[in-house]
Order: structure tokens, then sequence, then C-alpha cells
């Protein structure tokens, strides 16, 4: 899963990356309001982490922006301040939650997961599909009631298929929410990855619909 993180306090974004990407996600960090605005309009993100109170740009603005843009991502909204008439103001605005610092970084985590499963419509904390069983909250996958010994990255592969199941995933798209837009898109490297998984869960849990992308599942959507 792919975040973008917009929080100018350094010391603060550093502690957030480090427990996001413990999470097992891949998280970008930004600190400038005009750049977040940019790739927040421009990249595609599976959530987003944003302060209000940055300077030049700020938040609340950032946001309105990208809603009247048309971006449809999660966002989860940061402030130091504790005014209620802020928190409605950002929720009217189309902030998806609102978190005021300071926070514990498990309830941001958990947070992230909650609108994460709500914007592909799922409701479940353990996603099901077939002997397939996918806890994001313990970063596990089990097939058969037997967990499985999966790299973060092949755990980010399966989780990232299973939110989208029932739907093929563009290559692209996946390379960009494993990697992110500095990897060097080499089809091989996923292929690898793929293989990888799939000589771990069995050869028909990763599918692939030729010249459209990859799902999970037996059968393609």
């Amino acid at each position: 899963m792919r975040l973008l993180l917009v929080e100018d306090d350094r010391r603060i974004a550093s502690d957030i990356v480090a427990a996001l990407t413990t999470a097992g996600y891949n998280v970008e960090a930004v600190a400038n309001g005009e750049e977040a605005w940019f790739l927040g309009d421009t990249e595609d993100y599976d959530a987003i982490i944003l302060d209000i109170g940055l300077p030049g740009l700020d938040g609340l603005s950032i946001l309105k922006r990208w809603r009247a843009n048309d971006r449809h991502m999660p966002i989860i909204m940061l402030t130091a301040r504790g005014s209620w008439a802020e928190r409605v103001e950002g929720i009217d605005a189309g902030a998806d939650d609102y978190l005021p610092k300071p926070f514990q970084f498990e309830e941001l985590i958990a947070r992230i997961r909650a609108l994460i499963r709500r914007s592909v419509g799922m409701g479940a904390a353990i996603i099901s599909i077939g002997d397939i069983k996918i806890d994001p909250r313990a970063m596990r996958v089990s097939l058969n009631g037997v967990p499985q010994p999966l790299t973060p990255l092949e755990y980010r592969l399966v989780s990232y298929l299973g939110h989208h199941h029932g739907r093929v995933v563009p290559a692209t798209e996946l390379q960009s929410h494993l990697y992110g837009d500095d990897f060097s898109r080499d089809a091989n490297t996923l292929e690898v990855l793929i293989t990888r998984v799939r000589k771990k869960l069995g050869p028909d849990i990763v599918g692939t619909k030729r010249g459209f992308g990859y799902y999970i599942g037996a059968e393609a959507p």
C-alpha cells in the first residue's frame, strides 16, 4: 500500500515514516504544501496523511483543491490544534478522518487500515479469498490456516491484490504501489516477485491476464 505523508516537522515525519514502514506500507514524505498538492493531484495513493499546519499552502487548502479536482483518495488530517470548528471544517471539506496531535502511532495505523478497507468496499478486518486469509494488522498471510513465511515485499504484493480482489491490477499500478515512483519500472523485477509468491502459496494464487495485469484467486475477474 502506497501512502503520502505531508508533515513539515522533520522529527515527527521521520517517526511516522518509520512506524508506517514497519507496519508494511510504502511511504513517501514531503514537507512542502505545493509539492504535496502536486503529488496528490498527479499520483495515486492508497491513503494520505495530511497535516493542517503547513507553511505556505496549508493542509485545508490542499484538501479543498484535491477534492475540487475529483481526487477521491482517503485522507486523514493531523493537527496540533484542538478546535472543534477546525475539525468540522476539515471533514466538511472532504477529509475522511481527523487525528489531533499528540497521538499514538498504533491509532494512526489502525485508522489508516480502516480508511483503506472502506475505500475498496471492505468491512471485515481479515480478507478471505478462498483458502487465503490476509491479516493487515499482523502483516500475515495464511493458507488453509497455516501462516506463510512471506517477506515484507511479498506480503505487500498479496495484500494489495487482496484489497483489490475482483479486478485485474495492471503491472504499472502494482509497481507504483509496491515500490514508489523512484523505482526503475522493470517488468522482470515484478515477475520475479510474483514467481516467488507462487512458489510459496501455490501456482494458482496469483493469476495473470495477459495484456491486462494480475489478480488474486483461482479465477480471473
